[in-house]
């Protein structure tokens, strides 16, 4: 990147972000604090005579009004189920959403806490409880903007995506071309065996890291990626370890799940096409997003043949897990 090259978010000043938080009715301090988020901007703000708010300035140009009104909505019916979810707070303007010159933004209390340590057992359980309520509202009522899980084309258009702006380097490209195929063919396969799957509104990327537990509290944030999917993605990325624990884990996960909702046990075989399908797509966000400033400065690995030396290794092990079976629930399976 050229030191005249801009990107939107150069325009995203300290004087834009207090500006457009007093236009939507806060009274600012002026105190003002950069949170870690590399996907969107997110800051904390200090209010006069009142605890600071998070505000998030979503990426110019990633998801368009009607989206990100539905992310809203579908968190707000989440909490309205008393689902302990962050969702975006209705502002002195009245909206949930923001804007200010390119800028589209949300505002949200402030909440503390750290991940859920998912080698607990109850953890897991209590989890699972949360995400088979979760699930029970996501179902309710279809998403008519967010996108669709799928998990075989998005590996195809980020693979395609990749080669044809030569990310891969040149020598690396024999072993990559040849690879993805046959993750292609073997990930097809795994999604034949899962059959039929419903698809419903998901929170799409629930991981440890968007969870907050404080004072046996569980906390959902972060439903910037919710869209339609199957109900296994909210839980496959809970699980972590070797074959036999993350099978003890699932198992977990499924029994608090299954006292509120059914689960397709068929399932199970989209895990490691959707590991794939994540592990591609990483390399496709750090890809499209290097002309942020951000990006290069705290992911300067990515532009390394070593980086993608590192993937190759990785996704062949991917294609080994593809190969062997599912994975499996003790007494359950």
């Amino acid at each position: 990147m050229t030191e005249t090259s801009s990107h939107p978010y150069d325009a995203l000043t300290p004087d834009t972000i207090l500006d457009a938080l007093e236009d939507a009715g806060f009274v600012v301090s002026g105190r003002l604090f950069a949170l870690n988020s590399y996907e969107n901007r997110v800051y904390q703000i200090g209010i006069e005579d009142q605890p600071p708010v998070i505000a998030k300035f979503y990426r110019p140009g990633r998801w368009s009004e009607a989206q990100i009104r539905e992310e809203h909505q579908f968190t707000g019916q989440l909490l309205n189920a008393d689902i302990p979810v962050v969702a975006p707070m209705a502002m002195p303007s009245g909206d949930t959403l923001g804007r200010r010159e390119d800028f589209l933004f949300a505002v949200f209390q402030q909440r503390g806490g750290q991940a859920p340590d998912t080698s607990v057992t109850d953890t897991l359980y209590r989890l699972g409880q949360w995400l088979g309520q979760l699930h029970n509202i996501g179902d309710t009522a279809p998403f008519n903007h967010r996108p669709t899980m799928s998990i075989l084309s998005g590996i195809e258009d980020n693979n395609r995506f990749l080669t044809e702006n030569r990310w891969i380097p040149d020598d690396l490209r024999p072993a990559w071309d040849s690879l993805i195929p046959d993750l292609v063919d073997h990930c097809a396969r795994r999604i034949d065996d899962a059959g039929e799957v419903h698809s419903l509104r998901i929170h799409g990327d629930c991981h440890a890291g968007n969870i907050l537990c404080r004072e046996e509290q569980m906390l959902f944030v972060d439903l910037d990626d919710c869209r339609t999917g199957p109900a296994i993605q909210d839980l496959w990325l809970l699980l972590n370890g070797d074959d036999v624990e993350r099978g003890q884990q699932f198992g977990e996960l499924l029994e608090g799940y299954e006292m509120f909702r059914d689960f397709n046990r068929r399932e199970r075989h989209l895990i490691e096409p959707m590991r794939c399908f994540r592990q591609i797509s990483h390399c496709t966000w750090l890809a499209k997003r290097w002309d942020d400033p951000a990006f290069p400065r705290f992911f300067p690995w990515f532009a390394q043949p070593r980086f993608w030396s590192d993937q190759i290794l990785s996704l062949r092990e991917q294609l080994a897990a593809l190969q062997a079976p599912s994975i499996n629930v003790p007494g359950q399976y």
